[in-house]
């Protein structure tokens, strides 16, 4: 009686320690940042240069 009342304790306690799963990870998201450029932002500055250029050549 001793052997069936200790197996049933044992099976309690083992069942409950394997109820459930893990928690799933908190993975925060990657935040990514796009700049609000324009696509003739590279230009400006050489086409001033060449005015300046071509202003100082037709002197």
């Amino acid at each position: 009686m001793k052997k069936l009342i200790l197996a049933a304790t044992l099976t309690v306690a083992a069942s409950t320690a394997f109820a459930g799963s893990p928690a799933d990870p908190i993975v925060e998201p990657i935040v990514v940042e796009n700049d609000a450029s324009g696509s003739s932002g590279g230009i400006i500055l050489p086409l001033l240069i060449l005015i300046a250029v071509a202003a100082a050549v037709s002197d």
